[in-house]
């Protein structure tokens, strides 16, 4: 079952604190329709929005693009460079043909697929990532990876800080490494989007 985060708001309103939970109450709950839920406070609510900040700006600077190339098509095209560079020399100037090959290639696999954004996707897979999951044994023999709660009304301040530093890790290693000079920009960033949005009181 999803979790949505509500913040108190003026005139004792709660107001989505998150994309998901915004989506959540477009998508699937009709005007003057009445909701249960069992609530719970954050611990700390500062760390909390913190948190959904520095992922809301992951989000915001992510763009899928398909996975039109597979690692295997990139480790084929690599190891043909390389073999090339051996003999011929110039890795550089292949390796740069081969990247501009393997862009044509993807835009042109990618055209007729449409691929959507899904905050509740997006951050599933960052928390994977972290390192905050449950691995579970399957019939076949794989194995599959759950999220797992990021509830932080049973979280101490420790473990925040660890899975904190774990997502602004992941985030900076595959997204926000290519619009911020280092990692601090990219949180100050995230702190500045967070007072934009006037969760930062």
């Amino acid at each position: 079952m999803a979790q949505y985060s509500f913040v108190k708001s003026a005139g004792n309103m709660l107001v989505p604190a998150t994309p998901d939970a915004l989506e959540f109450l477009k998508t699937k709950v009709k005007f003057g329709a009445v909701l249960y839920a069992d609530f719970s406070q954050a611990r700390n609510p500062a760390f909390h929005r913190k948190y959904f900040s520095l992922l809301n700006l992951g989000y915001q600077y992510w763009e899928p693009t398909g996975g039109a190339i597979s690692p295997a098509d990139k480790e084929l095209l690599t190891g043909y460079v390389k073999f090339l560079a051996y003999y011929a020399g110039n890795e550089e100037t292949l390796q740069a043909a081969a990247d501009e090959y393997l862009h044509d290639v993807a835009e042109k696999r990618a055209g007729n697929i449409t691929i959507t954004k899904s905050f509740e996707a997006f951050r599933s897979w960052v928390t994977i990532q972290s390192g905050h999951y449950t691995e579970y044994q399957m019939p076949d023999g794989s194995v599959r990876k759950e999220p797992r709660s990021v509830s932080f009304a049973k979280m101490d301040d420790i473990e925040f800080a660890q899975l904190y530093k774990a997502t602004i890790d992941v985030l900076w290693n595959y997204i926000l490494f290519r619009s911020f000079p280092n990692q601090q920009t990219a949180e100050n960033a995230a702190a500045q989007l967070l007072s934009y949005t006037g969760q930062g009181h």
